[in-house]
């Protein structure tokens, strides 16, 4: 009778580990503004926001990232044009080096600014980052949210920045990179805000727009596409949603005729799964290269507005037939979903 009552004991147990092994249920980890990850050599690489510090998170699994092993990668001086207010770090394998993406500045929001950390390293858990310093065009304007693409052979950043000196207004840029630490002539600006929901702003009313945003640029390429998406209105607010620009692979990606903007939000809030402002997203894909994902982060209710509450998520996305992604809803936290 024990034996059975043991048997019995271990069936359960490896029930519930296959169970644990094939799904998971978002968030990924409570807290994580700004999600980014990349994949190499049969591991994913992972940051988000933490604000005073970079960390970075390596694991084979992408919904066993709460297990994965992590380490504080690079520690800003007390003081200094890259000191304070650490944003939207993003990694990157270039051109046989590791690069880390981030904007900073000293205090003062006024002041932000994209730098830029370089490890030769193969595994960018180890070696030095080095600080290389600030990545900027030729006018050197208030930049946050850079992300880094590689295409036909030619090296581009996209970022968020204001047209002028003054915060009246966050577009989309991009330029040309002639290494992944210069940029090379001047900046294009691709996109501003031009729809209602590009602008909520100070209040969750609908009614009241307040805001112009346009911020955390990401690429997504597809067939003989290329697609940018990228975060709208103010994160503090609900309708926080993800828009999208298409340009087909061979046309000029510095000429903003290239690309065509969607009148309509690609990603947005639903109440009715409980998700809310979701956004400033990054995209993956299994090793195998057959599923597609996208992580993003979001809040859990209404009104969590723009920090720490915001929690990193993944869900699987699928194309249509004439080639375009198509994302769903943000899935409810109690969805089961299948590991990628």
């Amino acid at each position: 009778m024990k034996s059975i009552i043991r048997l019995c004991i271990l069936l359960c147990v490896f029930a519930c580990n296959a169970q644990q092994k094939t799904t998971f249920h978002n968030p990924l980890l409570s807290s994580g503004p700004d999600p980014w990850v990349t994949y190499k050599d049969g591991y994913y690489y992972y940051m988000h926001t933490v604000g005073n510090h970079l960390e970075l998170w390596k694991t084979a699994n992408m919904a066993k990232l709460e297990d994965a092993p992590h380490k504080s990668i690079w520690t800003p001086p007390a003081t200094g044009p890259y000191s304070k207010d650490i944003w939207a770090p993003e990694i990157h394998f270039l051109r046989g080096k590791w690069y880390i993406y981030f904007c900073a500045d000293g205090g003062d929001n006024q002041n932000h600014r994209i730098y830029v950390l370089e490890n030769s390293s193969p595994d960018p858990m180890t070696g030095t980052w080095e600080m290389k310093g600030k990545v900027a065009d030729p006018l050197d304007k208030w930049a946050i949210d850079a992300s880094v693409f590689e295409h036909e052979q030619k090296l581009y950043m996209i970022w968020s920045g204001w047209e002028g000196d003054n915060n009246g207004e966050q577009d989309i840029y991009i330029a040309e990179m002639k290494d992944p630490l210069t940029i090379t002539g001047p900046r294009v600006r691709l996109s501003r805000p031009v729809y209602d929901w590009e602008k909520f702003g100070d209040l969750n009313d609908p009614n009241l727009p307040h805001v112009n945003v346009n911020e955390g640029p990401e690429i997504l390429k597809h067939g003989n596409k290329l697609f940018l998406f990228y975060s709208a209105s103010a994160c503090w607010t609900d309708y926080y949603a993800l828009g999208m620009l298409v340009a087909d692979d061979n046309s000029n990606l510095l000429d903003t005729a290239s690309w065509k903007k969607h009148a309509t939000p690609m990603f947005l809030q639903s109440p009715e799964t409980g998700v809310y402002a979701p956004g400033h997203n990054s995209f993956f894909t299994t090793p195998d290269g057959k599923q597609n994902w996208i992580l993003y982060h979001a809040n859990d209710h209404a009104g969590d507005g723009c920090g720490n509450r915001r929690s990193p998520r993944m869900q699987p996305f699928t194309w249509d037939k004439d080639g375009m992604p198509v994302l769903g809803k943000p899935v409810s936290v109690k969805k089961e979903l299948r590991v990628p």
